[in-house]
């Protein structure tokens, strides 16, 4: 990384407004899952261990803008309820999350794309608001200290060379998020072969 570079990510990172472009960046990552908030997040965590930013203050925040952002989402699967209300794939939807709809909004917080897709569906299906926000409060304040504390001891165990601090955060959040996708492949095909085995043999020929 450049100098020059450098010193812009510097002075990002002792603007006040930082703060406000985290919240920003959460919020539109609820909705528009291109967003990179969790590498806003890492970042800040990354300078957080040089006293630049306030670790704190950053999970407040991201915590904050991915609740909001979330429950935006919500509210355009709720719009969208009539499209697809009488599917197969939509009464599926809503037996599986009235089953474990908790546990899935907080796995799918840490997989990319995962969430809005799951945030949407919660949405349509009409899941509970009042448990969709409780078990959103969950995901998003463990999303954030999870981000926060990546960038932070990536910035520890490299103190004076926060570019690789931030390479080292960065890092072991997609080997977190690789395992997650791995072991739920794994499992959809581990399903997939047990429904495969379970179907009934054709003997008519």
């Amino acid at each position: 990384m450049s100098h020059a570079i450098l010193d812009l990510v510097h002075q990002a990172m002792s603007s006040p407004w930082l703060y406000v472009a985290i919240f920003a960046l959460a919020v539109l990552d609820g909705f528009f899952p291109i967003v990179p908030a969790e590498t806003a997040v890492i970042t800040a965590g990354v300078f957080a261990a040089s006293g630049q930013t306030n670790l704190a203050l950053v999970i407040l925040v991201a915590a904050l803008g991915a609740f909001a952002g979330d429950h935006v989402s919500y509210l355009i699967g709720n719009k969208w309820a009539g499209r697809f209300r009488g599917r197969k794939a939509f009464v599926w939807a809503r037996k599986a999350l009235a089953e474990r709809g908790g546990l899935v909004l907080v796995v799918a917080r840490y997989v990319p794309g995962g969430r809005t897709a799951t945030t949407v569906t919660m949405g349509a299906v009409r899941y509970p608001l009042r448990s969709f926000t409780l078990f959103d409060a969950i995901a998003a304040s463990s999303w954030a200290v999870y981000s926060g504390l990546i960038g932070f001891f990536g910035g520890m165990a490299f103190e004076n060379d926060p570019v690789k601090g931030l390479l080292l955060g960065l890092g072991i959040a997609l080997s977190i998020t690789g395992v997650v996708e791995f072991v739920r492949w794994l499992r959809k095909r581990r399903a997939t072969q047990a429904s495969s085995e379970r179907r009934p043999v054709d003997m008519s020929v």
